[in-house]
């Protein structure tokens, strides 16, 4: 793969070897949903996905590319795409302001984020360059993809095995202490995966 040395290069690798799909992760994972969490086009997301490269677009551009995207992909409750107004409403301007971002591709910071926020979107969302926006989309995935693959890597992370090791130096309350804690983590692991099992990124 080229950039070999760049992040989402590494997590790609690293998905690779989770999937078993190194070089064919467009078919392991769930494109459409990364596309719509990173903002970046199905089309270019899939090239990312197997080494390629994103075109090339200016800061404005992208901008401008953003903003077209909230309103082909999110939609009011009523499942009506939002109009300029209700977007320059939610953003805390006029549409006028708004009209002129879309031309120039060079929002308000605050007026940006209050939409970004609105939405529910990652820090850095219209400014992001693709592989930038991409690579953040990944991360939960490749947090679900190692929980899986080492059933034991929260809990390591959390200190609980190390403590665990000192169970010959805890008294009877510490140790159901720490029970009760393990306890509470694995329970909300399986509820979050519950939750979730609706939308899941990775494919079978």
């Amino acid at each position: 793969m080229s950039d070999a040395s760049t992040p989402l290069a590494d997590v790609l690798d690293r998905l690779g070897e989770l999937t078993g799909r190194p070089g064919r992760l467009a078919e392991a994972l769930d494109v459409a949903d990364l596309s719509h969490r990173s903002g970046v086009p199905v089309g270019v997301v899939v090239d990312l996905l197997t080494g390629g490269r994103a075109p090339e677009a200016d800061l404005a551009q992208r901008v401008r590319q953003r903003l077209d995207f909230i309103r082909e992909t999110r939609r009011r409750p009523d499942g009506k795409r939002y109009s300029l107004d209700e977007l320059a409403r939610i953003a805390g301007t006029s549409r006028q302001w708004l009209s002129e971002w879309r031309k120039s591709g060079m929002p308000s910071l605050e007026h940006a984020d209050r939409l970004r926020r609105f939405f529910g979107l990652p820090a850095g969302f219209f400014t992001a360059d693709e592989q930038e926006a991409l690579w953040e989309a990944l991360q939960p995935v490749l947090q679900s993809l190692e929980a899986e693959a080492d059933p034991l890597l929260r809990l390591r992370e959390s200190g609980l095995v190390r403590l665990a090791a000192r169970a010959p130096q805890m008294n009877a309350r510490q140790l159901a202490t720490l029970a009760d804690l393990a306890e509470m983590i694995i329970t909300s692991d399986r509820d979050t995966a519950g939750a979730g099992a609706g939308s899941n990124t990775a494919r079978a």
